[in-house]
């Protein structure tokens, strides 16, 4: 029953670093969302490499994203990082990804609530803060662009990581919590 669907989101450093903890927090718990499980923790390097997937899909998804966004801005890849490969691309953000996470301190969350994975993501907005919609955590509280991240070589900050599916939040709420750090 999607009553109980439970998600992970977790937020960043920039979140953090710009004290919109409590402005998160308060948007999730008005779309009525229960948190299960909270804690404020300077992010491990062992558990991003798992949370971020050393996969070729994973990686290949990634770089195909990040050469879509240079071929609509104009920028030549190779240029920029030196490859117009997808897959090095990939792994090139997959470090900036861990790079950032461990920037500083995060607050990883279990939400639970009525269709929590998809209710989490619209209340984020897209993961592109420039074209996430007003009213949405992403929409109002950044501005960052993937074109911008992608010449500076860093990811993109965009205050909140939400899982994408319930099996994704699943697999990351096992990485990040131990069964007793959630309430029943």
């Amino acid at each position: 029953m999607s009553k109980n669907e439970r998600t992970l989101v977790i937020i960043k450093p920039d979140g953090v670093e710009r004290k919109f903890i409590g402005e998160v927090i308060q948007r999730f718990e008005k779309g009525m969302l229960i948190i299960k499980a909270i804690k404020i923790l300077n992010a491990p390097q062992e558990i991003l490499e798992k949370h971020y997937i050393d996969s070729e899909e994973y990686l290949r998804n990634l770089g195909q994203k990040s050469l879509k966004t240079y071929k609509e801005y104009g920028i030549d890849p190779i240029s920029v990082v030196g490859t117009g490969d997808d897959l090095e691309i990939g792994r090139y953000i997959r470090k900036w990804l861990v790079d950032f996470m461990m920037s500083g301190p995060i607050i990883p969350m279990v939400l639970e609530g009525n269709h929590a994975v998809d209710s989490v993501r619209k209340i984020a907005g897209n993961t592109i803060p420039i074209f996430a919609d007003a009213g949405t955590i992403r929409g109002d509280l950044s501005c960052d662009s993937p074109d911008l991240a992608n010449i500076e070589k860093r990811a993109v900050a965009n205050i909140i990581h939400a899982s994408g599916t319930k099996e994704e939040a699943e697999s990351e709420i096992n990485l990040w919590f131990s069964k007793d750090e959630i309430l029943d």
